[in-house]
């Protein structure tokens, strides 16, 4: 959590940390601004001390919002320093970061999070490091400090991340109602009011309205596929593929919060009308595999753990699995969840040995996947951990394999 950061910051044995960026579309300052409507930002926090914020003067009265003190840009006076060395962009970067540190006394490790073109980030740190030498320039790679504080959520958090979820599902009700709305005819394959075919493509346009009536929008896309597209775990569907009785149906749909904000995670496989006996015996199983590891969610437990169970679970029922052959691309071939948040992957992950503490906010997701055969199938909750090791089960969508049709 945010509360973490000086910890954290003296874990790594940083000084100050630098967030920087447009702010749409950056997790780490949406993270930090306490929802701001500004466009972009530098935010610093030396350890021990109350961050502050830097914003243009234009926004200065949204960038109150933050709740932290405010420093307008103009105080450095970037294109000054752009004129004085010629129009270096690159130069005079360097020199209004010279300004921002000397006035607000940030020696020694430095941190830089946010989002910038590699290649520019790149130079930019570089260029600090060579002209600042009270100043050291720390990188981290792979999971760091900022999101191992985002993985931990508030009540605050929850609360978003479970009316997203609220949307999603009212999206997914939406959904069901559009395909049980139309007439089948003798081949099994739905048609539209003109007597068209109802294709994937028309249900994803669907989707797509839904999504916005809901308030909500969808950066990542979603998963709509059938037959032996569903049997392709991130296969979005084939546009033009008829919508017809008995075919699988995964239904993966991850939107966010209109704005940028937290996403939801959610998967319900589908047959229309019935479920042929191969699709069934698929979500039967993944279905008491999600029950039997859900069971089992405990504080301190590794994430992997659930992994290793689950591979066991649809071992001992004869489907091939990822711990014994990795490259299999049949059978349970992914790992079984995820940490959801202001990025809908984000820790913590289950192929790592992270344990789960309160707060984390993830996916349950088993599946199994048979393209050759033509189906696939994947049920996705998403779970939380409160302060006192209570799991919480943030999904409210029932289970049904079967869409009755008229």
């Amino acid at each position: 959590m945010i509360t973490e950061l000086d910890h954290l910051m003296s874990d790594r044995n940083l000084d100050a940390i630098v967030v920087t960026g447009l702010v749409r579309g950056n997790p780490a300052l949406v993270y930090l601004l306490n929802g701001a409507p500004i466009s972009h930002a530098i935010w610093i926090k030396k350890r021990g001390e109350e961050p502050v914020l830097i914003a243009g003067s234009m926004e200065r009265e949204e960038a109150l919002v933050a709740g932290v003190p405010v420093i307008l840009e103009s105080k450095y006076n970037y294109y000054q320093l752009l004129r004085e060395h010629g129009g270096d962009a690159l130069t005079a970067r360097v020199a209004f970061f010279e300004r921002i540190f000397d006035d607000l006394g940030i020696r020694g490790n430095v941190s830089f999070y946010g989002m910038e073109e590699q290649g520019s980030a790149y130079r930019l740190l570089q260029g600090l490091n060579d002209a600042l030498p009270e100043v050291t320039i720390v990188g981290e790679y792979g999971p760091n400090l900022l999101g191992e504080a985002r993985a931990t959520k508030s009540a605050a958090e929850v609360v978003r991340i479970r009316e997203a979820g609220r949307r999603t599902a009212e999206v997914v009700r939406a959904t069901v109602s559009f395909l049980q709305s139309h007439d089948v005819d003798a081949a099994e394959i739905l048609r539209r009011p003109d007597g068209q075919i109802l294709t994937v493509g028309d249900v994803h346009a669907f989707i797509r309205r839904q999504v916005v009536l809901h308030e909500l929008e969808d950066p990542e896309g979603f998963i709509f596929s059938t037959g032996r597209d569903a049997g392709i775990p991130h296969s979005k569907g084939t546009l033009d593929a008829p919508m017809r009785l008995g075919e699988s149906i995964v239904f993966d749909i991850f939107p966010r919060e209109a704005g940028g904000g937290y996403f939801f995670d959610m998967t319900r496989t589908f047959c229309l009308g019935y479920a042929p006996p191969a699709v069934q015996r698929l979500y039967d199983d993944t279905r008491s595999c999600m029950e039997s590891v859900i069971a089992q969610v405990a504080v301190g437990n590794e994430a992997r753990h659930y992994q290793v169970l689950t591979c066991a679970f649809y071992r001992d029922r004869g489907h091939p699995t990822v711990e014994e052959s990795p490259a299999t691309l049949s059978g349970y071939v992914h790992t079984l969840g995820h940490g959801v948040g202001l990025d809908v992957h984000e820790e913590p992950f289950f192929r790592a040995e992270t344990l789960l503490r309160p707060g984390h906010v993830f996916t349950i997701e088993p599946g199994l996947y048979y393209p050759d055969e033509g189906m696939g199938c994947r049920i996705e909750d998403v779970l939380w951990i409160d302060e006192s090791g209570g799991v919480h089960n943030l999904t409210d969508f029932p289970y049904d394999l079967v869409i009755p049709m008229g």
